[in-house]
């Protein structure tokens, strides 16, 4: 008999979390780490025409169209479409890249850049396309636009419905184009006999664009539009589509998935009733019910609550190596066993654990205890290993015993929602998540969003896409923050955006001390946007933020009255911050800041604390953009 630890014992068989969370899903792919393509050379690919090329850097000029400037090097692949290229009917796709590798299942990364208006495409396995596309100035995207799953073709169908199948990206989570952007693809390939024929499609399980989910699990029936093959088979290579704009990419990884799953055989369950503060002596203890299964389930249960579900049989593990479990027991908590060993301790609704496990037939071993009355049962255990992608071995993937329905803020009109704000990647002094508790967030029609700070009278956050979810903010006692819903540009923990500075290296002020500010609320204008006005340094200060044209970012015109002498603004920080042309500056490759006035001031770019910053002197006003 096993005597488990005390904070079990105190409400129950394996501990309980009394928190709700959000429930066991299955972990959603994420191929970094994974094998990176080399890029030192084009040895990757089968016979690259010369528009592709391997270069060190790369650029674009937002008003050069299908352009992009090149510095020697390796790590980066370009394509820089010929001046003059020669067609060759018997290989439309001469001028598309193919690798040498050939891949089934596979999770792909990438980081890419367009140049304006160009338009390319990663096909898998040379037969479905991901749209790679500046679409950075559409409201809503349609199947031709960026992450995009490209639409197949009948020349047989009527005008107008030639193409079918294509499906648009959720949301527009595109950066502007010279900038880097991110995308994670997860692919299932198409399944076949012995006798070579088809028995399941394939599938885009996910795709994500900029940290934005934006596809999720699209059958794929046949080949899409400009497939290099009309057959689908089990392995294909990756294509890179050369012949119709200028493209980069770098940072290119992947993951294969092709080695058998585990299986659970022999499987038999007991149920036993009562809530259990230890387990049971289970040959003196006679089970509520007992059987043979072929499936985990919290089903073979017919008792709601108060409970105990012992699972044991055999895991056949074909391929040995290090293997991850997931597993979710609502209202209540499990444990598991393999090969006699323990994987998952005795824990709360959702535990994961790791075991490096041999080839052959493994004892296994699972509890479910159950013991809070309100959260339905419910079972679900998923697993990942070495060459297998993270799939659920039980009949789902568990849940929290409620459904949530998403608290959500559409911004139809231009709206403003005071909340929390959490900011993922900064620290606050006790190293926990920064949470600017005085934030604005203001969404607009045009769906480009902005987060300030009524404490510091900083810019924090802009987005594309959708506005906010307020779930965690009013989903049962709440804990008042929101979050954005679409392409996230971060600006960093938020500082003071006016300082005095003793000379243009002086340290930028932590905080407000010394500062005088003093926040003075907002105004709203005839369309509902409002100007932020507060005081610092014995100034008047207004603050107004509007969307560009187009949705291409948004422009701060900061009006300054009386100003303090040596006093500086801090427009933008980065880990590196280029001076382009035009009173254009390039910010680690994620956005651009424009100087459209700056009465005669010259910003300058310093160091600090090991990143850069972009001043400027403050004489009265100051006119910037972001674009992103």
């Amino acid at each position: 008999m096993v005597t488990l630890p005390m904070s079990a014992r105190l409400s129950g068989l394996l501990g309980v979390s009394l928190a709700i969370g959000i429930g066991l899903a299955m972990a959603q792919p994420a191929p970094m780490p994974g094998v990176a393509l080399p890029l030192n050379d084009l040895s990757a690919f089968s016979n690259p025409t010369p528009n592709w090329r391997i270069v060190g850097s790369v650029r674009a000029d937002l008003n050069k169209e299908n352009t992009l400037i090149t510095d020697k090097g390796t790590g980066v692949l370009a394509n820089i479409p010929l001046a003059h290229p020669t067609a060759d009917p018997k290989n439309p796709y001469k001028y598309d890249l193919f690798t040498t590798l050939q891949h089934g299942d596979v999770d792909l990364e990438l980081d890419y850049m367009m140049a304006s208006k160009s338009n390319s495409g990663v096909y898998l396995q040379g037969r479905y396309e991901i749209q790679l596309r500046d679409s950075w100035e559409i409201r809503t995207p349609n199947v031709h636009d960026n992450g995009g799953v490209y639409e197949r073709w009948d020349e047989k169908r009527p005008e107008g419905h030639k193409g079918y199948e294509g499906h648009a990206a959720r949301q527009n989570a595109s950066r502007a184009p010279g900038l880097w952007q991110h995308m994670k693809i997860s692919f299932q390939a198409p399944r076949f006999n012995t006798n070579g024929q088809k028995t399941e499609n394939g599938r885009v399980i996910r795709v994500e664009l900029n940290g934005v989910i934006i596809q999720e699990d699209v059958e794929l029936t046949g080949p899409t539009r400009g497939s290099a093959f009309a057959d689908e088979k089990a392995l294909g290579p990756l294509r890179i589509q050369g012949d119709h704009g200028a493209v980069a990419l770098r940072n290119i990884r992947y993951i294969t998935y092709d080695k058998p799953r585990p299986e659970l055989m022999n499987l038999k369950y007991a149920v036993y009733k009562g809530k259990f503060q230890k387990e049971p002596e289970y040959d003196k203890t006679a089970p509520e019910s007992e059987g043979a299964t072929t499936v985990l389930s919290a089903s073979v249960s017919r008792i709601p609550n108060e409970f105990l579900i012992r699972y044991t049989g055999t895991l056949r593990v074909s391929e040995p190596g290090e293997y991850n479990f997931n597993l979710g027991v609502p209202g209540g908590g499990g444990l598991m066993k393999i090969n006699n060993q323990s994987v998952i301790a005795p824990g709360e609704w959702n535990a994961k654990g790791k075991a490096t496990l041999p080839k052959g037939d493994l004892p296994f071993e699972l509890l479910y205890a159950k013991f809070v009355d309100w959260a339905q049962p419910a079972l679900g255990l998923t697993v990942a290993g070495p060459g297998i992608r993270e799939y659920a071995i039980s009949d789902g993937v568990g849940g929290t015993g409620e459904e949530v329905d998403p608290i959500i803020v559409d911004a139809s009109t231009n709206t403003i929602l005071r909340s929390f704000m959490d900011m993922p990647g900064e620290k606050n002094t006790q190293g926990r998540t920064l949470r600017v508790t005085h934030a604005i967030s203001v969404g607009s029609p045009e769906q480009i969003h902005y987060t300030y700070d009524l404490d510091k009278g900083a810019l924090v956050q802009l987005w594309r896409g959708g506005f906010l979810d307020a779930t965690p903010m009013w989903h049962e006692r709440g804990d008042g923050s929101s979050r954005p819903m679409g392409m996230v540009q971060r600006l960093g923990a938020p500082v003071l955006f006016l300082s005095k500075l003793a000379s243009p290296q002086a340290s930028w002020i932590a905080d407000t001390t010394g500062s005088n500010y003093h926040p003075k609320g907002y105004v709203l204008d005839d369309n509902d946007r409002p100007t932020f006005r507060y005081q610092s340094y014995g100034a008047s200060v207004e603050d107004k933020i509007r969307v560009l044209s187009e949705g291409k970012g948004v422009q701060r015109e900061v009006t300054i009255t009386n100003p303090a002498s040596d006093l500086y603004a801090r427009l933008i920080s980065g880990a590196t911050i280029s001076a382009m042309e035009n009173g254009m500056y390039l910010v680690d490759g994620q956005e651009y800041v424009r100087i459209d006035d700056v009465a005669g001031a010259k910003p300058i770019i310093r160091d600090a604390n090991g990143r850069q910053e972009l001043i400027v002197p403050v004489k009265g006003k100051l006119i910037y953009s972001i674009l992103f």
